[in-house]
């Protein structure tokens, strides 16, 4: 089943539990609410705005799901100041440049048997078109994921970090899968791209655009799934050490902390105490560290107040689960 749907991108996925099986495979442990919404955007045509924590997995995913239907990823990351020329072509001035001089050079052959001004003129503005044709057009980003003729996956990262104005310039695109380009006119996906867009909410986005996505929101996994991710990202953990320190993480997500743990660091804690042949999470490994998981020193602080409190805690939450 999931072979007959990636060699053919524009079947639609069959079920939910194919996006389970097929992100697994990708290397991405999705909940259900995440394959739920992959199945529905897929059968709705519908963009989805990921929004959740940074660190989460929503980047993540949109790799995985390019990886998995085995279609090219086009990511386009958003800051302030972003537009179209950027976003969706330009012109390759360059070349226009270089075809301006050629056709300087050769006026005369091509006005040759012009009578007066006005025919002359008449054969010039035909060869003045061409200038803003697909020849001279560069695309970008979203331009380009239109143009897949087999589907793409396009990932618009942090649109929170845009404009407004670049919010509404996107609503065309979401809504129908197209974009107007007033030189050339309206062009349109043979196949529309899965979109995914991404926000850590750092500005409310405007409800136009909400209203043409599903919305999904990534938080932070409980401890069995937190557990199964780090299990997939890190493989040949000890179980043991693997329940302690997703124990540790949950207890400093309780903390009054300016910047929380996500599951990116999680995974790095992971692979940093493997590669410090660690056996058991102990005080002074923890504290040696603690700068993986915490990117603040005030956090670094506030939390090693309390390693020994949280270590022990964490030891002991396994103890019991056993």
């Amino acid at each position: 089943m999931q072979k007959s749907e990636k060699s053919d991108p524009r079947r639609l996925i069959r079920s939910i539990d194919a996006v389970d099986a097929g992100l697994g495979a990708a290397g991405y442990i999705a909940s259900r609410r995440i394959s739920t919404a992959i199945y529905i955007a897929q059968h709705l045509r519908k963009p989805i705005l990921v929004e959740g924590p940074a660190g989460v997995g929503k980047t993540e995913l949109a790799k995985s799901l390019a990886s998995w239907l085995t279609l090219p990823l086009i990511r386009m990351q958003c800051y302030e100041g972003l537009d179209e020329s950027k976003a969706l072509y330009e012109w390759k001035y360059g070349k226009q440049l270089l075809y301006t001089q050629i056709l300087r050079e050769k006026v005369g052959t091509l006005i040759g048997g012009a009578n007066d001004l006005g025919s002359a003129l008449e054969k010039l503005h035909g060869f003045g078109d061409i200038f803003f044709s697909k020849s001279f057009l560069e695309p970008r980003p979203l331009l380009r994921a239109l143009e897949q003729p087999g589907g793409a996956v396009l990932l618009i990262d942090e649109i929170d970090k845009s404009d407004q104005e670049f919010e509404a310039f996107l609503l065309e695109l979401l809504s129908d899968y197209q974009v107007t380009i007033p030189e050339i006119g309206t062009v349109t996906a043979l196949v529309p791209p899965i979109v995914l867009l991404t926000s850590n909410s750092t500005r409310d986005l405007g409800d136009a655009l909400k209203r043409r996505c599903l919305h999904l929101y990534i938080g932070f996994p409980d401890e069995k799934l937190e557990a199964r991710i780090i299990a997939s990202r890190v493989p040949g953990i000890d179980s043991r050490l693997l329940a302690q320190l997703v124990a540790f993480v949950q207890q400093l997500r309780g903390l009054d902390l300016k910047k929380l743990p996500s599951v990116s660091e999680s995974i790095d804690w992971a692979r940093v105490l493997v590669l410090m042949h660690t056996a058991v999470l102990g005080e002074d490994i923890v504290r040696d560290t603690l700068n993986v998981l915490l990117k603040f020193e005030s956090d670094v602080d506030a939390a090693g107040k309390r390693i020994a409190e949280l270590t022990r805690k964490a030891q002991h939450a396994v103890v019991m689960e056993r």
